[in-house]
């Protein structure tokens, strides 16, 4: 039987957030707020606005409102990358908390929508969207996102992997010999 495509959606968004806060287990608060490259990014701060975002696509799109918008990094707020870091008051327990409650008010959007249901994007200039596009859209970038903290994990202490258990990975690959391999090809190119 053919699932329902809204149940696929759903399917693969949730796939896309659990492995933003999978890949955080483990780590210090230091190691979590650490930024990891030039631009800063960190790994509490990729979930800080992946939460921040949901709220927005899933809540004021469909005429929704967050029930504690103080928790959220405010629209008018002057520093632009506000969203993108966790503030020495915030810890990390808080927000993952805080993105596990954001996720539980975007599925009660999804749950609640045909994905027909129209939405406007107000940061799109009120840009009239589906509930359809905005899982699509949501889906994506968090994957996006989802890529970035299986890098930065990597490069923080070596762990690797697609899913809790299962590494996606070739089983007794010698790593550094493959990437000294790698990098002699690069080198021809020089």
């Amino acid at each position: 039987m053919v699932a329902a495509a809204k149940d696929v959606l759903k399917d693969y968004l949730q796939g896309a957030r659990d492995v933003l806060l999978w890949k955080l287990e483990g780590l210090s608060e230091r190691d979590l707020r650490l930024p990891r490259t030039p631009t800063g990014t960190n790994l509490l701060g990729i979930v800080k606005h992946a939460l921040n975002t949901e709220v927005i696509y899933f809540g004021p799109t469909f005429g929704r409102a967050w029930a504690t918008p103080e928790e959220l990094v405010a629209s008018d707020d002057p520093d632009p990358l506000a969203g993108w870091y966790a503030t020495e008051a915030e810890t990390a327990t808080g927000i993952v908390d805080l993105y596990r409650r954001v996720r539980s008010f975007a599925d009660q959007t999804i749950d609640a929508l045909p994905l027909d249901a129209i939405g406007h994007v107000a940061h799109w200039g009120d840009e009239e969207v589906t509930l359809h596009q905005v899982m699509i859209h949501k889906t994506a970038d968090l994957q996006r996102h989802a890529g970035h903290v299986d890098i930065l994990r990597e490069q923080l202490d070596g762990a690797v992997g697609l899913l809790p258990g299962h590494s996606n990975l070739p089983d007794a690959t010698d790593w550094a010999a493959y990437t000294k391999r790698l990098t002699k090809i690069a080198h021809r190119f020089d």
